[in-house]
């Protein structure tokens, strides 16, 4: 099966070169050169590794297809909605819970490491997702009996989709397509380490979930992008393991296996000892600090 993200790479590629020259000529600050070298290598180290990555996906779930309940035909048309559907509603509980879980935020912090928000931002991909069990997921779809074929291919879509939106030039679409999609301006947000924009608009290709599960935030100001604590560097293999890493420090410090559980599937953030804060836990003290101002005020 040939993923349609590799036929895909060309067109990334030139438009990539569109944006840097627009850029260029506008005299925006929107790249940098080293970290669009590192976006690009994490992007082929990506594609190299997915040959095993999705080799282990295919694999799970046929496995699980083997055992499905219906047999849906995807020769017709209603199927492929369907599946569009449940795949982008599959997406937006996965991409919320690599912000809240940090098991799953080692991988996907690799998307967030960059300073800049560009067309090689999008590019910047983990290199563990799918080998530490990303693709859990999706893993309901081929039991309720969409093939992995159609599955995997629905997932390249979206990602398809995902790529464009990551870019400063275009400001906001007419209020009914913002309303419904996601957005570049939808997305910056979703890329801000601003407190206010933290683990918000997850939405893969639809925005409506992110509406009706309470975590849509519309962009008031440009964000400041990055990670809440950044790495300040652009080597890949740091870029690509530095959390993970961080991880197996804090399992050696953690004192008990309820520690341990807490470093590994708590919100990044979480410490045992309040060293370290989590978003829920900073946002509950710039609650109080809001509070205690306007009492004193």
């Amino acid at each position: 099966m040939k993923d349609l993200i590799q036929y895909a790479i060309p067109g990334f590629v030139l438009l990539l070169l569109v944006e840097v020259i627009v850029t260029a000529v506008q005299q925006k600050d929107y790249y940098n050169a080293k970290d669009t070298a590192s976006s690009l290598t994490m992007g082929i180290g990506n594609v190299v590794i997915g040959f095993v990555g999705k080799a282990i996906v295919f694999g799970a779930l046929s496995l699980v297809y083997q055992f499905r309940l219906f047999t849906l035909d995807m020769t017709q048309w209603w199927a492929w909605v369907i599946l569009f559907f449940a795949d982008d509603f599959s997406y937006y509980w996965f991409h919320r819970i690599s912000h809240s879980s940090r098991y799953f935020w080692a991988s996907h912090v690799v998307h967030h490491s960059s300073l800049k928000y560009n067309l090689g931002t999008a590019l910047r991909q983990t290199w563990t997702g799918n080998i530490s069990g990303a693709f859990i997921f999706w893993i309901w779809l081929p039991l309720v009996g969409f093939s992995p074929v159609a599955v995997m291919t629905m997932q390249s879509i979206s990602l398809l989709y995902q790529f464009w939106i990551h870019t400063e030039h275009i400001n906001r679409f007419p209020a009914p397509i913002e309303y419904i999609f996601n957005t570049p301006s939808h997305h910056r947000v979703h890329h801000g380490s601003d407190l206010n924009y933290l683990d918000k608009n997850h939405a893969g290709v639809l925005v409506i979930w992110d509406r009706l599960f309470g975590t849509f935030e519309q962009e008031r100001n440009r964000p400041t992008y990055g990670l809440t604590k950044n790495i300040d560097s652009h080597n890949p293999v740091r870029i690509a393991f530095h959390e993970w890493v961080d991880i197996g420090r804090d399992l050696r410090k953690a004192g008990s296996i309820r520690n341990a559980l807490g470093y590994l599937f708590g919100p990044p953030g979480w410490s045992h000892d309040g060293s370290r804060k989590t978003t829920k836990q900073l946002r509950a003290e710039q609650q109080r600090s809001y509070q205690l101002d306007k009492e004193t005020a």
